[in-house]
């Protein structure tokens, strides 16, 4: 009887402890009849989430207080359990006093309470926790949608390190499937110059978590390498845990290109116009020596007269030709640096004396045609087509080997148009930008400076056309008085 007593206070205990444990547990917890499943016993917090009271569901069934979304999904859970089969972490949705719907976990075992076999199931609420990643499916899709419509190229990449995602914009650009470029997988496009740079720079700031950028050549779908500009940058979770970078990458490649180009152009303008200052110098030392010959002979007639006036006259008339054709180079030269006449007289005037000029000093003939170019033409456009018209000239002159030259200047309705002609060997005018000669890029700089473009038509022994036209609103000029 004594052995009797002492087991029957444990069993007593241990149902205290029990029911302690079932009413304070966190997770809801029922125990309900696997016979005709009436509630035997529900816990506190199956009161607090539900929001119905322990004496309104015991002894009544789910069915009757209408707990369960789908009824037969409790009819199933208890037959699967009689039949043997253990369940753990099953989907259930429950109906809330107050009509809420909300997700819950269940877990289920079978257990005898006074000979009668009843369902002790644990449920966790993830209501909550199924919002939250509903939210953050919806988060990612929108990240993804705006991503792949981004007209950059978008990485990411988790806390080892590895690439986990790229956008549309950058499979595009590599033309590789997602799947080849996720990891380091993306490491087999970049220049191999570029490569060892490019991952220490990542590495680097990795291990600082810091934000940072670099430039490398990144191959193209069609093959070529092409210098983008890549920004990083960490990412962290809510709980401020570090899970990898997010990055953009642009294509810089034409900026690259235009920033050697403009460094290449810089320094032959420099050089161009060290040559000009040269041979400038050396025009007037040898006007300055010119000079000297006429001053010369004159000092020696002013000492030593001759006796007859005939010899004379002659030598004095000699040094008066030298000193005309010293005169008329130096006007030439004058006229080279800065026309008088464009100024004071327009474009199709100053251009007709220059094709004149021109055509006398070189012995070609050069046609010159000008139709209805106004007076009244703003100066930094007649300067330009003077410039571009002088560039052009001295160069078909000096190359082309052709004898006979066409020039035409017109008004349009909205542009001055200049077109000069040649018949000569033709060149290659992308080879020509490129090479040292800085006479195309110096034309095609100063038509910009006034909105202005430049093409030329070129063919090898078929001769060259360059025109140039400049934009312009007709109606700020007078179209009374015009150059004929």
């Amino acid at each position: 009887m004594t052995e009797n007593s002492q087991i029957e206070s444990e069993l007593n205990e241990c149902e205290k402890k029990f029911l302690t444990m079932f009413r304070d547990s966190p997770l809801v917890l029922t125990l309900t009849s696997a016979k005709d499943h009436r509630y035997v016993e529900v816990n506190d917090t199956f009161e607090r989430i539900t929001g119905w009271n322990r004496d309104e569901v015991i002894g009544r069934t789910p069915f009757d207080i209408g707990i369960w979304v789908d009824p037969s999904d409790r009819v199933d859970l208890v037959r699967r359990l009689v039949s043997g089969a253990v369940i753990r972490n099953l989907a259930v949705r429950a109906r809330m006093k107050n009509g809420e719907n909300r997700m819950g976990s269940a877990s289920a075992a079978l257990i005898e309470i006074n000979g009668e076999l009843c369902v002790l199931s644990l449920i966790t609420d993830i209501t909550e926790l199924k919002r939250a990643k509903a939210a953050q499916r919806e988060s990612e899709e929108r990240f993804r949608l705006i991503a792949n419509a981004a007209p950059v190229m978008i990485w990411m990449s988790g806390a080892d390190s590895l690439c986990t995602y790229f956008n549309q914009c950058w499979l595009d650009f590599t033309g590789r499937p997602f799947e080849k470029e996720i990891g380091n997988g993306w490491a087999e496009g970049v220049h191999r110059d570029d490569l060892e740079r490019c991952l220490d720079a990542y590495k680097r700031a990795f291990d600082r978590r810091a934000p940072y950028q670099v430039e490398y050549r990144l191959r193209r779908h069609d093959g070529e390498y092409r210098w983008i500009l890549v920004s990083g940058v960490p990412r962290f979770d809510i709980d401020s845990s570090f899970v990898g970078y997010i990055g953009a990458a642009m294509d810089v490649d034409e900026g690259k290109l235009s920033e050697a180009g403009f460094s290449s152009l810089g320094r032959r303008l420099i050089q161009g116009q060290d040559k000009e200052r040269l041979e400038l110098a050396h025009e007037l030392h040898d006007f300055v020596e010119r000079l000297m010959v006429p001053l010369i002979d004159l000092d020696r007639l002013r000492q030593n007269p001759p006796e007859s006036v005939a010899v004379c006259s002659r030598e004095v008339g000699e040094a008066r030709q030298q000193l005309e054709n010293l005169a008329s180079d130096i006007q030439r030269l004058s006229y080279r640096v800065h026309s008088a006449k464009l100024e004071y007289l327009g474009l199709a005037v100053a251009a007709a004396s220059f094709c004149k000029e021109l055509s006398d000093q070189k012995k070609i003939a050069i046609d010159y045609a000008s139709e209805g170019i106004p007076r009244g033409l703003p100066h930094g456009i007649s300067l330009c087509l003077f410039r571009v018209l002088q560039e052009a000239l001295q160069n078909a002159t000096s190359y082309s080997t052709s004898q006979h030259l066409q020039v035409l200047l017109s008004y349009g309705p909205n542009e001055v148009y200049l077109r000069v002609r040649d018949s000569g060997i033709g060149f290659d005018p992308q080879e020509a930008l490129r090479g040292p000669g800085l006479g195309l890029s110096i034309m095609k700089e100063r038509l910009k400076m006034v909105n202005g473009e430049l093409s030329i038509q070129s063919q090898r022994e078929r001769g060259t056309t360059i025109h140039a036209r400049v934009p312009l609103n007709p109606e700020i000029y007078s179209h009374g008085a015009r150059d004929q």
